[in-house]
């Protein structure tokens, strides 16, 4: 189940290694990581796409495809996942962080505007929160997507042991 919800939403591999100006990234573009659904190629791609989308950076589509290209995961997903911080969904986030920086280093809170921005006092605890949940947003979409696909993987087999008459025994514990 969880790789034919990924696969609907995938665009085609073949069409994409062929694009006149990815030709520049040569072989590491046909990397079967970057393209397959596998458990550990789609956490990779939430774990680095979501980190990717606290970036404030206008190229955050092109960390996103640096990091699934480092670490292997899949691009489409992880590229994809950095559109969370969007032009609509980006302010109220990042006034987020800004709010979770500012706890985090316990420092009292000041008026939000464009004006204390360009000053520059608040950048330190606007990047300290975006920092935070970067790396928190990726590590629980890591090990979410892990244990939603090793549930998904057991349930199914289990599934079809039933089906056909045997005991079913999780193959996990099993293996221990």
């Amino acid at each position: 189940m969880p790789k034919q919800l990924f696969k609907k939403y995938m665009p085609n591999a073949d069409m994409i290694k062929k694009h006149k100006n990815l030709q520049f990234l040569g072989e590491k573009l046909h990397d079967p990581n970057l393209w397959h659904l596998n458990r550990r190629s789609v956490s990779l791609a939430f774990a680095v796409g979501l980190f990717c989308a606290w970036i404030p950076v206008p190229a955050q589509m092109a960390l996103a495809a640096i990091g699934a290209f480092y670490f292997r995961g899949n691009l489409p997903i992880a590229v994809g996942l950095v559109w969370l911080t969007n032009p609509i969904t980006m302010p109220p986030l990042f006034y987020f962080a800004y709010l979770v920086g500012l706890w985090m280093l316990n420092l009292p809170s000041s008026e939000f505007s464009v004006d204390a921005v360009l000053s520059g006092g608040l950048w330190i605890p606007f990047l300290t929160g975006c920092l935070i949940l970067g790396v928190l947003c990726a590590a629980v979409s890591y090990f979410s997507i892990q244990y939603f696909w090793a549930y998904h993987v057991t349930k199914k087999w289990t599934r079809r042991q039933l089906k056909r008459g045997r005991k079913a025994v999780n193959p996990f514990r099993a293996m221990n």
